[in-house]
């Protein structure tokens, strides 16, 4: 691990901020534990490769609880981070600065109301993004994320969705897009969506969007962006609106894995 992370770093700053080639060895890894990478066409490919070393080179991985970070976590880790943004351009989550893994369930404290009385819980956790750039995962469940990209949960895209959102300062559900039009249409299409499936939830009827996803808008972006990658064709058939609405915004066709021109 230190030596792919050195490495990455080294050639980054020595080449004006240019992403360094990962060996072909570093590729068959990411391959091997993200298959879906596979189904990519050679451009897209690369282009992930690239992403990823940079994300390497620019981001600072630490092991909790005593867990060894090795080749296989950093790529896969930076591979799903770097899916997300393969229809972007600019530096990788530039906000992001660290990542801390865990070898399984951590636990965190979260504040409670209870009667009007502030409280405070252990609660246990796949995954956080804090705005103040740091993103915790589960190593287990993000592995088993990247073998299984089509049940349309992803601990490692939900979180990264989270720094998405959180890059303009506010977690509220609407990242950076990309032009006035583009913030009407989403919170049209997206209010209207999230308040349905509240609806849908209290009548007890089965959706295709997790119900976590109704907890508040900022949960609801990121449950619809595990669907989105991981369940396009069932996205697109019954939320066209909504599929067209996170298509304009990743720039990235899930069910083609083409890009998509802004």
């Amino acid at each position: 691990m230190k030596f792919l992370v050195d490495w990455c770093k080294r050639r980054f700053q020595s080449e004006a901020k240019k992403a360094p080639e990962l060996s072909k060895a570093y590729q068959a890894i990411i391959v091997e534990l993200t298959p879906i990478v596979a189904q990519f066409p050679a451009e897209l490919k690369q282009r992930l490769f690239d992403r990823v070393a940079e994300f390497i080179a620019t981001k600072r991985f630490e092991g909790c609880n005593g867990f060894v970070l090795d080749d296989d976590v950093i790529l896969t880790i930076s591979t799903q981070a770097c899916i997300l943004i393969l229809g972007h351009d600019g530096p990788v989550y530039p906000k992001l600065k660290t990542l801390l893994v865990y070898p399984t369930t951590f636990s965190s404290v979260q504040q409670v109301y209870d009667n009007g009385i502030l409280s405070e819980k252990q609660v246990h956790r796949l995954g956080e993004s804090w705005g103040s750039g740091t993103v915790i995962l589960a190593w287990d469940s993000v592995k088993k994320g990247g073998f299984n990209f089509e049940d349309g949960m992803n601990v490692a895209l939900h979180e990264f969705a989270h720094q998405l959102d959180q890059a303009d300062g506010q977690t509220d559900g609407a990242p950076r897009l990309f032009s006035r039009e583009a913030y009407r249409s989403w919170a049209k299409v997206l209010g209207d969506e999230f308040t349905k499936l509240n609806e849908a939830i209290e009548r007890r009827r089965h959706t295709l969007i997790d119900g976590y996803g109704a907890s508040e808008p900022a949960e609801f972006f990121a449950v619809v962006t595990e669907i989105f990658f991981e369940k396009p064709e069932a996205l697109s058939r019954k939320h066209p609106e909504l599929f067209q609405e996170f298509l304009a915004y990743y720039r990235v066709d899930p069910r083609t894995w083409e890009l998509v021109s802004g």
